[in-house]
């Protein structure tokens, strides 16, 4: 009788999940993932995971903590992969300054994200929480020693948090907060939800910071999957350059979102390029006075030129406008049209990877 029965629910399960006018939950999930996606296999891990001793792991509620190992520098990983794979390359998305990996999930309105619209149109997708981020935690030690010794001399100069006010005009979505642009294609309604996902830069808490860990995280990823485009997106997009300098066998392209120019490539990063396909996209309004506008798109315009300067460069930069696809905003893969941008994306790829 139970095994009858659980055949019962069990059908009657698939069937909610699969009709999306039946209840609101259920139409929640068929909006936010466009409906049944059929799977080979999902699931997490971590990489580049390091031991580090910390004198000063904190206080339980029996009391202090003895001096032990803790791991740092660890790196999550949410893994999806096709029941049919039309796209031999994995795609692995890496989001931007003060937010994770949910960037690339479920739009802050509720639509469709690109981990998993990547998914359903065959690629094997990985999307990452980079180390100090989300669900990769960070080291607290420098904390709890500047509490028990009374002394702050241990701490980082400061451990940003992206206020409402400062991302709304940073992140384009209009001149000042609360008032958007015309054409946005941001969903501005939804805003409370995006503000949601922000996340404090706790890597400032990790030796050497983001880009003393990001990369090498990303290596030690390529390391365990193999080759991989990587997508990479605003404050990480200075990790794509130190990506390719140190994995250029395993990079089969590079998709930089309105990259960061905060430290400039070497030039042994530069030459790593060779053959591999560039990406450089930037979004509209580029001329809104803040820095990840025109500063950017001409910083990484630079960048462009020096890596097809390059024997086997093949860089190209995009203005989304330019190619018919306007009001965009620095979350592209969160705007009313991220899945336009991310067919030409995936367009790009098409005609670029082998």
């Amino acid at each position: 009788m139970l095994h009858i029965f659980g055949k019962i629910a069990a059908a009657a399960c698939a069937l909610l999940v699969g009709c999306g006018s039946i209840g609101p939950a259920a139409t929640a999930t068929a909006a936010s993932i466009g409906g049944p996606l059929n799977l080979a296999d999902e699931g997490m891990f971590f990489v580049n995971a390091k031991p580090s001793a910390s004198k000063y792991p904190g206080v339980s509620p029996a009391g202090p903590a003895r001096p032990g190992t803790v791991a740092v520098n660890q790196m999550y990983v949410h893994y999806r992969i096709p029941a049919q794979r039309t796209g031999a390359v994995p795609i692995v998305l890496v989001h931007g300054g003060g937010l994770s990996g949910m960037s690339y999930e479920t739009t802050p309105d509720g639509r469709e994200g690109w981990a998993t619209y990547f998914v359903r149109k065959g690629h094997a997708v990985y999307v990452v929480d980079t180390p100090g981020r989300g669900r990769s935690g960070f080291n607290a030690t420098a904390i709890n020693e500047a509490r028990a010794e009374g002394n702050v001399s241990a701490l980082p100069p400061s451990v940003l948090m992206v206020t409402a006010e400062l991302a709304w005009p940073l992140f384009r979505f209009g001149p000042s907060h609360g008032t958007a642009y015309p054409d946005t294609q941001f969903p501005v309604e939804a805003f409370a939800n995006f503000a949601s996902q922000g996340v404090p830069f706790a890597e400032a808490l990790l030796e050497g910071g983001g880009m003393a860990t990001g990369p090498q995280a990303l290596a030690a990823l390529l390391d365990k999957i193999g080759p991989a485009i990587v997508v990479v997106h605003s404050l990480a997009g200075p990790f794509a350059d130190a990506l390719v300098g140190l994995r250029p066998a395993l990079v089969k392209a590079v998709v930089n979102i309105e990259g960061a120019q905060s430290v400039v490539p070497t030039d042994a990063q530069i030459a790593a390029y060779r053959g591999v396909p560039v990406l450089e996209l930037f979004g509209d309004h580029l001329d809104a006075p803040v820095f990840t506008g025109r500063p950017r798109y001409e910083a990484r315009k630079a960048v462009v030129e020096r890596i097809n300067r390059v024997e086997g460069g093949r860089a190209t930069l995009v203005r989304l406008p330019d190619v018919g696809i306007k009001g965009n905003s620095h979350m592209m893969m969160q705007d009313r049209n991220n899945l336009q941008v991310a067919d030409f994306i995936l367009g790009w790829i098409a005609d670029k990877v082998r």
